[in-house]
């Protein structure tokens, strides 16, 4: 999650008008599970490609694949996703197309094609034809419409009692049924066993008869789904910041998720108390911390992005220091901390906390994460403060809350893939949002074709951190090269260390 969720992203209008909230609310409204299908795309299916609408960004090219809404019922209504794609620089050289899977989820593949192809190597860029693509619900390709009004209405996830638990569920289903009218029959099928299809179809119709694939955090999902449907597909995939999609149950997973950022935070720590260049070197860090938490929770802390306003406990969280988790910007975070620090106190009022990122929709289709009442609840929220007692109501929290209610399309389960090649699973020891464990368990899954590539460091993201981990993925996406069982790569200086042209979810 949501990793997904670095940023908030909704765009939303005033009250009574309507929204285009991405892939997100598809969650928030829920989805109706359909039978597991194996449909084979069409190879007839012809990309007509155009210059993209972006004089700012030049070179990208712009298509539609049309696609079935439903892929149980191929012949049934259809979408157009909107796919870029930059050719490769040395055409001589070019081994062919590198899908690349968006993260989030309600990344837009798009804009990564468009104005962001900098996060890929130089050596990746002149080898493939780097394509992607916005997912179904997300960007330009059907995206999930949802009342403004309604989404501002959001409660709280900081619930008190049985009756605002009740009053969630019933805001939930709301939701649910405004944005499943507004948006049409795709609202029903966003979940990522339907994006595997979906990209079987891109592969087909870029002429591809093996797919390579590169996916980052919650585009991680999408790629081991896609290996488990279609392992005798895949030519090479890579994923990183990986998902782990086994997690069996609601504790499970919040407890993991805490666990996880709690440990960027006390790196953060650590390497504050030994960085003489630390804005709060010498001071007890945690300390200042939970004077900010307090501050905010009684409404008096300053927003430093909007001046005269003022900012909540929980996004300070996860609009400040998550932000800098991801980035490994550690100096970064600590400059920030200290100007909020001393800043004037705002007169206590109540505060709001910011709409929720557009990892919503997908993510409740994809994960089922029940919570029977309120007491439940409560225990959770308390697990998650016990294990990150740093950084309470962290984002998952916030997810699961939204997610009460809604039916599962997709939900958890054991990877089992048999027959494809061998699948390259990178990530970082410190990620705040993808943790360790979760990338040594799918290569564990993967069996004997899972070859797990450590980054030393922190942050989300691996794959550009340096020559050590350009050169093995490199290598390995060109010229099929595994690298050997147990390979690790040294960290990098601290941050701020955002991948090419900015960090990913």
């Amino acid at each position: 999650m949501s990793s997904w969720g670095r940023s908030v992203l909704w765009s939303v209008a005033g009250r009574g008008r309507t929204v285009a909230v991405g892939a997100a609310m598809a969650v928030i409204t829920g989805l109706v599970a359909a039978p597991p299908v194996l449909a084979s795309p069409s190879a007839t299916e012809v990309l007509r490609w155009l210059p993209c609408d972006d004089p700012e960004q030049p070179g990208a090219e712009c298509a539609a694949l049309s696609v079935p809404v439903d892929w149980a019922r191929p012949d049934g209504p259809r979408l157009d996703l909107a796919v870029a794609r930059r050719k490769a620089t040395d055409p001589g050289a070019r081994v062919g197309s590198l899908v690349f899977g968006p993260g989030g989820p309600g990344d837009s593949g798009v804009e990564m094609v468009v104005g962001r192809i900098s996060r890929f190597s130089p050596e990746i860029r002149r080898r493939f034809d780097i394509v992607s693509f916005d997912p179904r619900g997300v960007g330009r390709s059907n995206p999930v419409t949802c009342s403004a009004g309604l989404l501002a209405e959001r409660p709280s996830p900081e619930l008190k009692s049985q009756s605002d638990f009740d009053a969630t569920v019933a805001y939930n289903g709301r939701l649910r049924a405004d944005c499943r009218a507004r948006t049409g029959p795709v609202f029903a099928h966003l979940d990522t066993a339907q994006t595997v299809r979906d990209v079987d179809a891109l592969r087909a119709a870029l002429g591809e008869r093996e797919l390579t694939f590169h996916g980052s955090s919650y585009g991680t999902l999408l790629g081991a789904q896609y290996a488990e449907t279609y392992p005798r597909r895949v030519r090479a995939m890579v994923l990183e910041s990986v998902m782990d999609h086994s997690v069996p149950t609601t504790r499970a997973f919040l407890r993991s998720e805490a666990a996880t950022a709690e440990d960027s935070f006390r790196e953060f720590v650590r390497w504050c108390d030994g960085a003489a260049d630390c804005a709060l070197h010498g001071r007890d860090v945690r300390a200042v911390w939970q004077g900010l938490l307090a501050r905010a929770a009684r409404g008096e802390l300053e927003n430093p992005a909007k001046p005269g306003t003022s900012l909540s406990s929980s996004d300070l969280v996860n609009r400040i220091a998550f932000r800098k988790f991801y980035e490994a910007d550690y100096a970064g975070l600590a400059t920030v901390i200290a100007g909020m620090e001393t800043s004037r106190p705002l007169p206590a009022s109540p505060t709001s906390t910011a709409p929720l990122p557009p990892a919503t929709p997908v993510f409740c289709s994809d994960w089922h994460l029940p919570v029977r009442d309120y007491r439940e609840y409560a225990s959770l929220v308390a697990t998650m403060n016990m294990t990150a007692p740093d950084l309470p109501y962290l984002l998952p929290i916030h997810m699961a809350a939204a997610c009460l209610g809604a039916p599962t399309a997709n939900p958890q389960h054991r990877l089992d893939v048999r027959g494809a090649p061998p699948i390259l699973v990178s990530n970082a020891l410190h990620d705040p949002a993808t943790g360790y464990p979760w990338a040594v368990s799918v290569a564990r899954q993967l069996g004997r074709g899972g070859v797990l590539l450590t980054y030393e460091g922190h942050g989300h993201g691996s794959v550009t951190s340096g020559p050590c981990m350009e050169d093995a993925v490199d290598s390995y996406l060109t010229d099929l090269a595994v690298p050997p069982r147990g390979t690790s790569c040294p960290a990098l200086p601290e941050g701020p260390r955002a991948y090419r042209g900015a960090a990913v979810r």
